[in-house]
């Protein structure tokens, strides 16, 4: 079982950065790629970012050069650093750990969520 904790949401203002937290219980979730996904008020869940167990990254288009998503294995944590915010990244941001997938329903893990809110 592995239990996800997302961490570092907030209001912040168009243009503005804020960088995201998911601490992973359970010893192996260097297995595992860490993706993070969001949802909009009255949207479906969407992907954002995934990071394999090796390091290969992939993104959203509408968060490419924004956004860069990092883990660090030895502190089983994954991170959003998200730059360049806009008002359309408001979202509740949650992040989970599965096989290297941009299908939300295959991930295996879910953390409670973390809301972002950008203030034009």
């Amino acid at each position: 079982q592995v239990q996800l904790v997302e961490s570092g949401g907030g209001l912040v203002q168009a243009g503005g950065s804020l960088r995201l937290s998911c601490a992973a219980s359970g010893s192996i979730f260097s297995v595992y790629a860490m993706g993070w996904y969001r949802q909009a008020p009255g949207k479906q869940r969407e992907f954002v970012a995934i990071i394999s167990s090796g390091g290969i990254r992939s993104y959203v288009d509408s968060v490419k050069g924004r956004f860069t998503i990092s883990r660090d294995n030895a502190k089983s944590t994954v991170y959003l650093q998200m730059n360049s915010l806009k008002p359309e990244d408001t979202a509740v941001y949650y992040c989970a750990a599965g096989p290297y997938t941009e299908r939300i329903g295959a991930m295996n893990y879910w953390g409670q969520g973390t809301q972002v809110t950008v203030s034009s």
